[in-house]
């Protein structure tokens, strides 16, 4: 690698809107974000699984098939 061309790599604190912070690697000095692991629905297990039909099982329910 040339030298004097990279930027600094260092410990960064990223902060989130819910409040939880936590350290990484980073280039940036400090990082703010929206969502992370801990409020994201996905990974506190209050995302909704809804099961959406496919086109012939809408059919079939329109028509009255089933």
């Amino acid at each position: 690698m040339k030298e004097g061309i990279h930027p600094k790599y260092h410990e960064t604190t990223v902060h989130c809107a819910c409040g939880n912070t936590f350290v990484t690697g980073s280039t940036k000095d400090e990082i703010r974000i929206e969502i992370c692991s801990e409020c994201h629905p996905f990974f506190t297990g209050t995302a909704k699984q809804t099961e959406r039909g496919g086109r012939a099982e809408k059919f079939k329910e329109k028509y009255g098939l089933k």
